[in-house]
C-alpha cells in the first residue's frame, strides 16, 4: 500500500470523507482511567492501638530508664533531645525511648500525664525527672548517675 493510499485510508474518514465514522485505527485511544488519591498511611505507632496514656504508663514501668524524645538516640529531631540521648550514653545503661514524632497522640498525652509542656521528658524508676536542662543540671551535680544506678539495680531485684 503506497503513501497516498494509507492517507486516504487515516486521514479522509477525520476530515470530512463520505464515510461517517473513522477507521479503528484512526480513532484517538480512549483516555485512561482517573486515578484516585490515596493518602500515605501515617507511621506504624509503637503502641499499635493501645490507648496512649495507658501505653505511656506500661513504658514508664517496664524500663528503668525511658526516654520521650524527638527523633531516635542515634538521629534525635532537635538539639534538645540531642542533648538528653547524648548525656544518657555515657551511663551506657539500656535506656528505652519513643519517638513522639512518629505518634502525634502520645506526643499530646505524655504532656498531660507529665503536666510537663515540652520535649523530651525522661523517666527514671517510673518517675518524671524532667526535660533536658533538668537533665544537665542532674548530670552535673551526681544526681542523675544516682539515680540511673538506682533505678537499674532496683529492676533487676525485681526480675
Amino acid at each position: 500500500m503506497g503513501i497516498r493510499s494509507r492517507v486516504k485510508k487515516l486521514i479522509l474518514p477525520i476530515i470530512g470523507n463520505n464515510n461517517p465514522t473513522p477507521p479503528a485505527s484512526a480513532r484517538p485511544a480512549p483516555a485512561p482511567a482517573a486515578r484516585t488519591y490515596t493518602p500515605p498511611e501515617p507511621p506504624k505507632s509503637a503502641r499499635g492501638t493501645q490507648d496512649p496514656t495507658e501505653w505511656i504508663k506500661e513504658q514508664v514501668a517496664e524500663h528503668p530508664v525511658f526516654l520521650f524524645m524527638k527523633g531516635n538516640p542515634q538521629q534525635p529531631a532537635c538539639g534538645f533531645s540531642a542533648n538528653a540521648s547524648a548525656i544518657l550514653r555515657q551511663y551506657d545503661q539500656p535506656t528505652g525511648h519513643c519517638n513522639v514524632l512518629e505518634d502525634g497522640e502520645v506526643r499530646e498525652a505524655v504532656k498531660d500525664f507529665s503536666n510537663w509542656p515540652t520535649i523530651p521528658q525522661l523517666y527514671i524508676g517510673g518517675e518524671f525527672m524532667g526535660g533536658s536542662d533538668i537533665l544537665t543540671e542532674m548530670q552535673g551535680n551526681g544526681e542523675l548517675k544516682e539515680a540511673i544506678a538506682a533505678a537499674v539495680a532496683a529492676k533487676k531485684a525485681a526480675e
